[in-house]
Order: structure tokens, then sequence, then C-alpha cells
């Protein structure tokens, strides 16, 4: 009798646990959500405050790349800052922050200031995607972090193919405002749900937080910044002043780690590198990211000019990537839970390299099948990857740390994505020339778009082998960790 009342309290008292669990998740989905829309909605936007600001596409592109570079400068400060004060109230204070300067977006009467505003909206987009990862390992069991990563997985690629579309029909009806707009009902319920549902008295705060390192973040900072500009400047013209950010990012690399071995509280501890594991996962994590930016930049040239397909046809076909993700992601949280992370990260990185090698023979005779079958099995292998190795980095990671390594594991994927706009942009543009100078709709014959297809997906399936290979570097060391400890 006793037992069995027993077995009710545990019962009684595991109940409310996992329904708080519950509720803190949707929260931290709700702001992985935002954070990723606010990301891909704003570029539909583009032609048209070109139109009401009577600005160049050069002025108005500052929209989203304000929007991305405070995002990754000020990523890895903001995973620090939490580590030191606390999750929660930092969690908190992006939501806000966000969602106010959605407000100061909608409302904003120039384009200057709208730039400024969208800038302070990635600071708080940056707090949002630091945080939300380094909550998981707080919010549910070891054994439900997969399930938990594939989830917030889904709801990143949610946003992400969301944007375009919603973008598009809240300009038509109701102009560009309301493309900020539209974030801040989203953020003021997210805001709720995680002031409620978030633990109050959370334990991640470090008891000696010394000082904040403000060097080593203006250091950091200022490089990130010269190399997402080395990247995205000139519209794939590389010239003198690319390559003088290059430079300059590259002085910065060891200004920054010669300032971070002298100061007692560093941003980052660079001796974490050490750690095979840790490493291999962030240098996995930017070159899968690097090629899955071949499929944003090179598939339209392809599709439309290679197949001859009309705008809304290549609108559609581009979507089966972003679906196949966010299906994917879900089954792959579990997967990664049941069989293991590393197993499941070796197993995606095949798919993805398999998925890319199907894309490199641009089969143009089988048509829109010869594209859409080899995307599929390549957004299969890109989100058992993304899963498994975010759960692999988070639940390796102690919890004074987890702040910052989240906002590591963000910032590779971020200058990966940034990398492979510029890197397969040119591999594709040389590939593909005809003698005309750069890409572009009105040169690109059928022959030669599949050649730049060839080509780009060829480079892509080398990355991903050499993704592989760290990760069965990776995976041998974690057997190897775990056969000392037994």
């Amino acid at each position: 009798m006793a037992i069995a009342e027993q077995n009710r309290d545990g019962r009684a008292s595991v109940l409310p646990q996992m329904q708080s669990a519950r509720w803190a998740l949707a929260s931290l989905s709700l702001a992985t959500l935002l954070s990723s829309l606010g990301t891909s909605i704003a570029s539909v936007g583009l032609p048209s405050l070109m139109q009401t600001f009577g600005a160049s596409f050069q002025s108005v592109q500052w929209v989203v790349l304000a929007y991305l570079l405070a995002i990754t400068t000020l990523i890895v400060s903001a995973g620090r800052l939490a580590d030191m004060f606390g999750r929660r109230p930092l969690l908190l204070g992006g939501i806000a922050l966000f969602t106010s300067a959605s407000v100061l977006c909608g409302l904003a009467p120039t384009l200057w200031l709208l730039i400024a505003a969208r800038a302070v909206q990635g600071l708080g987009a940056a707090l949002m995607m630091a945080l939300t990862l380094a909550f998981v390992a707080e919010t549910v069991t070891k054994d439900r972090i997969g399930s938990a990563m594939g989830l917030l997985g889904a709801m990143s690629a949610i946003g992400t193919t969301l944007g375009p579309s919603l973008g598009g029909l809240l300009i038509a009806g109701f102009g560009w405002r309301a493309i900020f707009l539209v974030n801040v009902p989203l953020g003021v319920l997210t805001f709720a749900l995680a002031w409620r549902a978030l633990p109050a008295h959370s334990k991640t705060a470090q008891v000696d937080r010394g000082t904040f390192d403000v060097m080593g973040t203006a250091l950091l900072a200022l490089t990130l910044a010269g190399y997402a500009l080395a990247m995205t400047l000139g519209r794939g013209n590389f010239g003198a002043l690319n390559v003088g950010l290059l430079v300059a990012a590259g002085i910065g690399v060891f200004l920054f780690a010669a300032s971070q071995v002298r100061v007692k509280n560093p941003l980052i501890q660079l001796a974490g590198f050490r750690d095979l594991q840790l490493s291999a996962s962030l240098a996995m994590s930017l070159v899968v990211a690097t090629v899955m930016m071949a499929t944003l930049v090179v598939a339209p040239f392809y599709l439309s000019r290679g197949l001859g397909l009309d705008a809304a046809m290549v609108g559609l076909v581009l979507s089966t990537g972003p679906l196949v993700s966010t299906l994917s992601a879900l089954v792959a949280g579990r997967l990664t839970d049941r069989f293991g992370a590393h197993r499941m990260m070796v197993a995606g990185l095949l798919s993805l390299a398999t998925g890319t090698f199907l894309l490199s023979l641009a089969m143009t005779k089988l048509g829109i099948a010869g594209y859409v079958v080899p995307i599929t099995v390549t957004c299969i292998g890109y989100a058992l990857f993304q899963t498994s190795n975010n759960a692999a980095v988070m639940t390796g990671v102690g919890a004074s740390q987890r702040g910052v390594i989240s906002g590591l594991l963000n910032l590779s994927r971020n200058l990966g994505l940034i990398t492979g706009a510029s890197l397969m942009g040119a591999i594709f543009a040389v590939a593909s020339a005809e003698g005309h100078a750069g890409i572009g709709q009105k040169f690109l014959s059928s022959e030669a778009a599949a050649r730049g297809m060839q080509v780009t997906f060829q480079t892509a399936t080398a990355l991903a082998l050499v993704a592989l290979f760290l990760a069965l570097l990776s995976a041998r060391a974690a057997g190897r960790a775990e056969s000392r400890v037994s």
C-alpha cells in the first residue's frame, strides 16, 4: 500500500514537471521561429523599399545585411553574458528587444532609421538564437534532447520557408510595414509564454562572474564584421575592398586570440578548442552550411535556365527543400535519441554527400524529378546532421559554458551561410561563364547552367566528404572517451 502511494505521489510530481517542460519548449520554439522569420521575411520587401524611399539596391540591401551582421557579430557575446548573469533574463530581454525593434521597423520614416532598427532587431535575434539551444539542456531530460533539437530545427525551417510567401501576401495586402509589424503579436505571445514557463530561479549564472571581456568582444565583433562584409559586398565582384576586409579580418583573428590569452575572464576559453569533438562539430557546422547555401544560390539559375521553368514553377520546386528539412527534423530528433548523436551525424553526412553528388550530375533529361529527388536526399541528410550535431555539442558542455558554446554553434552556421553565398556563387559564375561577365538570366544558356550546376555541386560533394571525415574522427574520439570512463 505504501509503495502504491509512493508511486502515485511520484507520478503526481512528475506530471507537472513534464507539462512545465512542454510549455518551456513551446516558448523556445516560438523564439526560434521569430528569429528565423526575421531573417527570411525582409528580403521579399526590398523592391517595395526601393520604390518607397527612392533608393538603390545597394542601399536597401542593408535592411537585410544589418540584421545578419548584428547576429553574426554579437551572438557569441550574447551567450557569454547569459552564462554570467543567467539565461532567463537575457532571453526575455532578447524577445522584448526584438519585438520593440519590430515596432520601430514598421514605423520607420526613413530608410536609414529602418536599417538602424533592423540592427537592433538583429541584437534581439542574437540573444534568442544563442539562448534557445542553451536552454534545451535544462528544459528536457538527456534522453529527449535530440527530439527537442529536432523541434527547434523544424521551427527554424518553417520560419525560413514561411517568410517569403507570408511577406509577399502582407505587402500585397497592407504594404511593406506589415512584414515587420507582424512580428509584434507573435513576439508578445512568445514573451508571455517564456515569462510563465521558463524557470524563475535559474541556476545558470556563474557565482564568480568576473568581468565582461569588452576588448575581446569588440575585437571579435570587428573581425566577424570584416569577414561578413568581405563576403557580401560587391554583389559577386570581389575587388580590392573585399581583399582589404579579408586581410583586416585575418589580423583581427590574431589580435583576438592574443587578447583571450592575456585576460583573466576571456570571452571564449581557447583551451576548449583542444577538445576534438567540439572543434570538429563547429567545423562541420560551417562546412555543411556552406554546402547547403549552394542550393539557394545556384538552384534558381539551374531550374529557370537549365530546365526552362517559369518563375512560379521555380518557386514551387525550390520549396521542396525547406519542406523536406522541416519534416525530417522532427524524425531526426527521435532517431538521435534512439541511436545516438554520432551515428546519426555520420548517417546524415552520408545522405548529404549522396544528394550533392546526384545534384552534380545535373540530369536535365529527367526534368524536375532530376532535381527534386537529389534535393530530398540532401535535405534529409542536412536535417539529420543539424539535429544530431546540436544535440552532441550541447549535451557535452558544462552548464557554465552552454551560452557561449551555443553562440559559437550558431556563429559557425552563420559564417558557413555567408561563405557559401559568396564561394558557391563565384564557382557557379566561373563554371557557367560563356564569355560574359558575371551570371544573369539574359546570357545564361541551358548548357551553361547545367555545367555550372555540375561544377558547383562537385565542390559541394567534396566539402560534404570533408565533413564526413571529421564526423568519423569525432565519433572515434567519443568512443575512446566512453571506453576510458567505463
